[in-house]
């Protein structure tokens, strides 16, 4: 063994929705790489989030996931196929377990799914900080993130799993997804957090334009949705409810690049573009 030599590669964050999947990559990471809300689907693509200890030479690329589902859509079905496509990208696998709701048709599908992939997979129970009513079987640790117990263990089993090789990235990196990519979850992450359940999964997000600058960044965004009264609702009286969207979202931008934000959002009417193969593709390309 060459002890000079790094463990890393990738590790797949797998589970069904809400299971605690990009909560925990963001804690694990340290910054806002996923998106989160307590609705399902939040996450739609796969997700990269790099955590890197120098010291004990370790680089871990992890890749949050959408929460795999039952569902006859042509949208979730692209949904699952990114989920899954993870699997074939991943070297070792973390099979997220939600405690607080019964084990169901979902996690039976991902579990079928997983003992046909020759990799190793560790079964992590979510959510230590909440009420545990359903524990699960057969569990190699639990964890905590919002306290973040139990993370050295996970770290170190993934570590015991991981070729070696050199890194992949420097190490101060956290994620490579593009900036547009970035933008656009933050926006979608907003939208859940204004709405109930029509309006997120009625919607999508897309850029039109990115012009960065040494101390500002100039983007401009469109939200799409399915109807006239969807816009009329994103709007809001007087356009209240778009300017409060901007704002939220601009102040997390502004976090997340440690600069000066001006984004400018405009809603559009895109009918039944969830039934439309050219906009699912350009959402969801092939991998």
């Amino acid at each position: 063994i060459n002890f000079n030599m790094p463990k890393v590669w990738y590790v797949a964050l797998i589970g069904r929705p809400n299971a605690g999947k990009s909560t925990l990559l963001n804690a694990l990471i340290g910054e806002k790489v996923s998106a989160i809300s307590h609705r399902p689907q939040t996450t739609q693509r796969s997700i990269p989030g790099i955590f890197t200890d120098e010291e004990k030479g370790v680089q871990i690329v992890f890749l949050d996931t959408p929460g795999i589902h039952e569902s006859e859509e042509s949208m979730n079905h692209r949904i699952n196929n990114e989920a899954f496509a993870s699997l074939r990208e991943a070297d070792v696998v973390v099979r997220l377990l939600d405690p607080t709701r019964p084990y169901g048709d979902e996690d039976r599908r991902i579990d079928t799914v997983l003992a046909s992939v020759p990799k190793p997979v560790l079964r992590i129970e979510t959510k230590q900080d909440l009420s545990k009513g359903y524990l699960q079987k057969d569990i190699d640790l639990r964890i905590d993130s919002v306290a973040r117990i139990g993370f050295e263990e996970l770290i170190a089993k993934i570590t015991e799993l991981l070729p070696e090789g050199p890194y992949l990235y420097e190490s101060d990196y956290y994620t490579d997804q593009p900036m547009d990519l970035r933008i656009s979850e933050i926006v979608r992450e907003v939208l859940f957090f204004f709405f109930l359940d029509e309006i997120p999964y009625a919607s999508y997000v897309e850029i039109g334009s990115i012009e960065k600058g040494e101390s500002l960044l100039k983007t401009q965004v469109y939200i799409n949705v399915e109807s006239d009264s969807q816009k009329i609702i994103v709007i809001g009286k007087w356009g209240k409810k778009i300017q409060r969207i901007g704002t939220e979202a601009r102040l997390v931008l502004e976090n997340i690049f440690g600069m000066k934000v001006f984004l400018a959002l405009r809603v559009k009417v895109h009918k039944n573009w969830r039934k439309n193969e050219k906009v699912l593709e350009k959402i969801f390309p092939k991998r």
